[in-house]
Order: structure tokens, then sequence, then C-alpha cells
């Protein structure tokens, strides 16, 4: 009876910390869920901190601190790397607080239209750095294989979307499909909102499905450092309240941290992993 409420517990918060990871919401585009095809520029970087939230009717799970950085490795190639530092807690059961699964990534454009639209590849790996004995990681390293799809409309608007197919082959973990649409408005010069659906798919058997709206944006203080922040809830499966909320510096040349922003907006790190929903 122990050993089987022990591996429920244990499945639920790999789950819950690999949505979380992407970054570990995961780390995709922040400050939302989606993400977009759009790479660091060549010989630039972007450096994150921030911290993620999810609760579910059994706990929650937080980043908190987490840090991403991005490099320009090439012409229209990005490296990508999140460290989440973890804390599960369960309504029922001990709090824990260490490192998670660490996410390395490579974003790649392969099609740009002055003007138009963008389509680019983003696949992921979720290393197995984090104790899933603890709730802290999902005890078996994970991939994240998308496409996504970006179309500058005018006038400030701005969308972009795809999905793409997870792959864990860790214990209770399914592999599985996941799906998200963006969409964003320029208010001003210094503030951008935007809102998005996110569909995670089922990640685990024991749980089901969830549909996340999220809503959010960014604020710029400087030329290079801005504020990124969303919150959102489940409309359909599973439960899930979510929240992200981070800082985010640009160096490399002076362009603002609007031009090197405005474009991959798509949360906070928690559905874009394997996720008992998101």
């Amino acid at each position: 009876m122990r050993l089987g409420r022990s591996i429920a517990l244990r499945t639920f918060f790999a789950t819950l910390l690999a949505i979380l990871a992407s970054v570990p919401y995961a780390h995709a585009g922040p400050p939302f869920l989606t993400d977009d095809p759009e790479p660091v520029e060549f010989r630039h970087f972007e450096f994150y901190t921030f911290s993620t939230f999810d609760r579910s009717a059994d706990g929650y799970g937080v980043s908190v601190p987490a840090i991403e950085l991005n490099m320009g490795a090439a012409p229209e190639l990005q490296l990508h790397i999140v460290v989440p530092m973890q804390v599960s807690a369960p309504f029922q059961g001990p709090n824990n607080f260490g490192i998670g699964d660490i996410e390395i990534g490579a974003k790649y454009r392969f099609l740009q239209e002055k003007g138009a639209r963008q389509v680019g590849v983003f696949p992921m790996v979720e290393a197995l750095s984090g104790d899933a004995s603890r709730g802290l990681g999902n005890g078996q390293t994970w991939f994240k294989l998308p496409v996504w799809v970006q179309k500058d409309l005018g006038h400030g608007w701005l969308t972009y979307g795809g999905g793409g197919y997870l792959v864990n082959p860790a214990p209770g973990m399914r592999n599985h499909p996941f799906f998200g649409r963006q969409i964003q408005k320029d208010i001003n010069k210094k503030l951008t909102l935007g809102a998005e659906w996110f569909n995670p798919g089922r990640a685990s058997f024991a749980t089901g499905n969830s549909h996340i709206l999220n809503a959010g944006g960014f604020y710029n203080f400087t030329e290079n450092f801005c504020l990124l922040f969303s919150a959102g809830h489940s409309i359909q499966g599973d439960s899930h309240t979510v929240g992200y909320l981070g800082l985010y510096w640009t160096w490399g040349n002076e362009r603002s941290a609007r031009n090197a922003r405005k474009e991959t907006m798509p949360v906070p790190g928690s559905l874009h992993g394997p996720m008992a929903s998101p």
C-alpha cells in the first residue's frame, strides 16, 4: 500500500515538474508556453532569471529560482539551456527542494519570408539531473520535437504557434503530441500584452489532458532589460493554475529588448514538459 502510494506520488511530481521545466514550463518562449521560430541573432545573448508556479488538485510545483541562457551560435541557429531549482509541495507528504532536470536545446529557423512568415524547429533534451525519488525530476531523459510558425500581422500585432511530439520513456509516462497558439499586441513603446491557448497533451497514464488559457506580456525598463509575466488556468481537463514571473537581459549589440523579445514572447517553464497535463 505504501509502495503503491509512493510510486503514484513520484509519478505525479515527476510529471508536474517536467511540465514546469521548459523552462521547465519551460522552459518554451517566456513568459508563455507556446514558443516561436525566431532564434537569437548571431553572436548575441539572452539571459533570464525567473520563477514558475503550478497549482493542481494534488499540490504545488514551483521553480525558484531558475535561469535560462540563449546564444546565437551561428546565423539562424540558437543554443539554449535552462537550469531550474525546484520545489515540490504535495498536499500530502513532505516538501522537497533541489535542482530539477536541466533543459538543453537548439533552435533553427529554416524559412523566413521578409516582413511575413517564419518557420523553425526547436528540439530539446531534458537531461536527467533532478532526483525523481524526491519529486524533483522525471526519472528518465526525455525529448521535445516541435515545429513553430510565426506571422507578423502589422500594426503591432504578431502571432505564432505550432506543436510537436514529446518522447518520455520514464515509468508511468506517455509519448504524446502538444500544440499551442499565441497572439500579442504592442500597446506602446514599453508594454506588450498577449494571450495564448496551449494543449500540453496527456503526459501520464495516471492523468488526463488539459487546455490552458494564459495571458501576460512584458514591460521594457531599458533597451536591454525587461520584466516578463503571465498567469493562466485550465479551461478543460485536469485543473491547473499557472504563473510566470521573470527578468530578461540581452546583449551583443545596441538593439532594444523590444526588438530582441517582441517575436519570442511565446511561460511560464510549466506546461511544455511531460505533463500530467501541461
